[in-house]
C-alpha cells in the first residue's frame, strides 16, 4: 500500500505549534514511507475562514520546509461532491431526512438535562415516511447509525479504543440549508484523497467513532488512525498565548530556524532513543508512529532557543548574513553598503557561535554595519571619556603601522602593549571595545580588528578620541 497522508488545518487563524507538529508528523511519515504528503485547506466555515488566514497557513508550512505533493485541496470548492453522497446514502436507505425543528430539537435537549440523560438525538425520523414532513420545512440529512455493538478503532497511538454504538446518535451530514457538515466533508475528502492514515491531535478520536461509521455506510476502506497526544505548557495546563502557543510566523521573526523548530516540534511527543539533536535527513529515516507517546508533552521555550543556538553554528555564513541585513537595515534605518555587508560576512562565523537566535545575531553584529562615527551605549561612552583613554588608544594604535593584520598579531601586540605599562590586556581591550563597536559587550576584540580591516579600524580608533567627558 503507497502512503498517503494530509494536513487539512482551517483558515480561522494562524498556523499554531499543535497544528505545524500535526504537518510535521504527517510529512515525515509520508517520506518515510515514499509516499504522498497532502495539504487541505478546510474552509467550509464560511463565516470564520479568511484569506489572510489561508495565506499564514501556506507562509508557516513553507517557512517549516513541509513540501506538499500536488496542489491544495479547498474544501469549500467540493461542497457538490460531499452533497452528492449523503444523497446517495439517502437513496440506499443508510441515511434519512429529519425534518424537527431547533424548537423540538431544544426541547428534547432540555427533557434530557432534566432526566440526567445524555443529549442525543433519538431518532424520531429514522423510520418515518419522509412524505409526512411539513412541505415548507427543508430537512437535514441524518446518517441512520448502527444503534447495537461497538465500533472499534485500533489507533496507532492510542491502541485499541471502542464505543458502545447505543451512546452515538444519528449525525446530520446535510444542514436544511443544504450545505454539508464537517464530519460528511471530511470523510469524503479524505477517501476521494486516497487518504491510507489520517494522523492528528487525540482532540479528534471522538470524531473517529463516527466518522469510522460513516466509512462503513459508503462502503469504503477506513483509513488508519493515529491520534496524537496533544502539546501543554511547561506547567502541564493546556498550552495557550501565555505558553508560547503563537503561529508559526511569530517563531521566525522572533529569530528561529525551521530545521531548529522541525527538530524541537519532532522530539515534542516522539523519541529515538536518547538522541536529542535529530536532522530532518535522521528524522525521514527513523520516524514511525510507534515511537508516538500516549502523554502529552510540555511545550518548553528554553530548550527550544537552547537548540535554535545549535543549528545557527551549523547554518551557513552567506544564509545568516542574507536573514540578519534586513533587521539591521530596519535598525539603522538605512540600506547597508557592499563593503559592512563583506565585513559582516567575514565577522558571522565568530558571532554566531555566540547568539541563539537570528535576532541576537543581528544585534550583536550591528556595529559592523554602523556609518561612522558610531554611536556609544552608556558604558562604552563612560569608559572613552575617562582622560586616559583616548591617549592610550592613540598610541597602541601607533604601535600597529605595518603589523600584520591578523587577530594573533593584534592580540599579541596588544598585550605587549599592556605589559609594557605595568598593566594586564583587559587595559587596553575594554577602550578598544567601546571604540570599534560602541559597546561593552562585543565578539572577541581581536577577530572584530581583523574583520574590519586596518583602515575602518583606524578610523574608529580616531573618532573615540572625540568623545568627551561625561555629563
Amino acid at each position: 500500500m503507497s502512503v498517503v497522508t494530509r494536513f487539512a488545518p482551517s483558515p480561522t487563524g494562524f498556523l499554531h505549534i499543535g497544528g505545524a507538529r500535526t504537518a510535521l508528523f504527517n510529512w515525515l511519515f509520508a517520506r518515510h514511507h515514499g509516499g504522498k504528503f497532502c495539504l487541505r485547506i478546510e474552509d467550509t466555515d464560511r463565516a470564520r475562514s479568511t484569506e489572510a488566514a489561508v495565506a499564514a497557513i501556506f507562509d508557516g508550512i513553507k517557512w517549516l520546509g513541509l513540501d506538499w505533493d500536488g496542489e491544495a485541496v479547498f474544501q469549500f470548492a467540493r461542497m457538490d461532491r460531499h452533497a452528492e453522497v449523503a444523497r446517495q446514502l439517502v437513496a440506499e436507505g443508510k441515511a434519512y431526512y429529519c425534518y424537527c425543528t431547533p424548537e423540538e430539537l431544544e426541547k428534547i435537549r432540555e427533557q434530557q438535562r432534566a432526566e440526567g440523560k445524555p443529549m442525543r438525538y433519538p431518532g424520531i425520523w429514522r423510520d418515518r415516511d419522509p412524505a409526512d414532513g411539513p412541505k415548507d420545512q427543508k430537512p437535514v440529512v441524518r446518517l441512520k447509525a448502527p444503534q447495537d455493538g461497538e465500533t472499534i478503532i485500533d489507533d496507532l497511538v492510542q491502541g485499541q479504543v471502542k464505543v458502545a454504538n447505543a451512546q452515538l446518535d444519528d449525525m446530520v451530514l446535510l444542514r436544511g440549508d443544504g450545505t454539508p457538515t464537517y464530519m460528511l466533508s471530511v470523510v469524503v475528502d479524505d477517501h476521494d484523497m486516497g487518504i491510507t492514515h489520517v494522523i492528528r491531535g487525540d482532540d479528534h478520536l471522538t470524531n473517529a467513532f463516527r466518522q469510522f461509521q460513516l466509512y462503513k455506510a459508503c462502503g469504503w476502506d477506513v483509513p488508519v488512525f493515529a491520534h496524537i497526544p496533544l502539546i501543554h505548557g511547561p506547567d502541564g495546563a493546556k498550552l495557550s498565548k501565555r505558553h508560547g502557543a503563537l503561529g508559526a510566523e511569530a517563531y521566525r521573526d522572533m529569530g528561529f530556524l525551521p530545521e531548529a523548530m522541525r527538530n524541537y516540534l519532532l522530539r515534542l511527543g516522539w523519541s529515538h532513543g536518547d538522541d536529542e539533536i535529530i536532522s530532518t535527513e535522521q528524522a525521514i529515516e527513523w520516524f514511525g508512529l510507534e515511537q508516538v507517546g500516549r502523554s502529552p508533552s510540555r511545550f518548553d521555550m528554553t530548550k527550544l532557543t537552547n537548540l535554535n543556538g545549535h543549528y545557527l553554528r551549523l547554518a551557513d555564513d552567506a544564509r545568516l548574513v542574507e536573514l540578519v541585513v534586513p533587521l539591521m537595515e530596519a535598525k539603522l534605518a538605512r540600506a547597508a553598503d557592499p563593503a559592512a555587508k563583506a565585513r559582516l560576512a567575514a565577522g558571522m562565523a565568530g558571532m554566531k557561535e555566540r547568539a541563539k537566535t537570528v535576532i541576537e545575531l543581528a544585534d550583536m553584529g550591528l556595529f559592523y554595519l554602523a556609518a561612522r562615527p558610531l554611536s556609544f551605549d552608556e558604558k562604552a561612552a563612560k569608559n572613552l571619556a575617562e582622560p586616559e583613554q583616548a591617549s592610550l588608544l592613540k598610541e597602541f594604535a601607533a604601535q600597529l603601522d605595518g603589523a600584520d593584520w591578523t587577530k594573533s598579531v593584534l592580540e599579541e601586540a596588544a598585550r605587549q602593549f599592556a605589559e609594557g605599562r605595568g598593566q594586564k590586556l583587559g587595559k587596553i581591550a575594554q577602550p578598544l571595545r567601546a571604540a570599534l563597536t560602541g559597546s561593552s559587550v562585543s565578539p572577541p576584540i581581536f577577530e572584530v580588528m581583523e574583520v574590519l580591516g586596518r583602515a575602518e579600524t583606524m578610523g574608529r580608533i580616531e573618532d573615540a578620541g572625540r568623545v568627551g567627558p561625561p555629563l
